[in-house]
């Protein structure tokens, strides 16, 4: 359970350092996620859930283009996964508008990014959770 909070907290602060980043060059947050922490939190666990349900679809599928471009394929998956958990998010009123691709895919390089730094500082505690 420890882990899973762990997990939920990383993507949050992950989150919200994109969000951060980008907000007015071309991201648009909407709702309550106007610098409110609970809604950030409820964003993380949205982007974890379309992470842990579509993800390994998305990447069965698209086996041979990522194989094709070297790993790099997966970067796509990530920039239409950071899109749609916005687009969900938004729905349900505390998410954010992605305007351009170029937009999308820095999200989901900065989460990316920020998620692999938090997880080599917490490695200890994920590892004992």
């Amino acid at each position: 359970m420890t882990r899973f909070i762990l997990r939920w907290a990383i993507n949050a602060a992950a989150l919200y350092a994109a969000i951060a980043l980008l907000q007015g060059q071309g991201l648009t947050i909407h709702g309550t996620l106007q610098q409110n922490w609970p809604s950030f939190l409820l964003l993380a666990l949205v982007f974890g859930l379309i992470n842990a349900l579509l993800r390994p679809i998305l990447v069965a599928l698209t086996c041979p283009l990522i194989i094709l471009t070297l790993g790099l394929g997966t970067l796509v998956i990530n920039t239409f996964l950071f899109y749609l958990a916005g687009i969900i998010g938004d729905s349900l009123g505390f998410g954010y508008t992605v305007n351009n691709f170029l937009t999308a895919f820095l999200g989901a390089l900065i989460v990316s990014i920020v998620s692999f730094v938090l997880n080599l500082v917490l490695r200890e505690e994920l590892k004992r959770a």
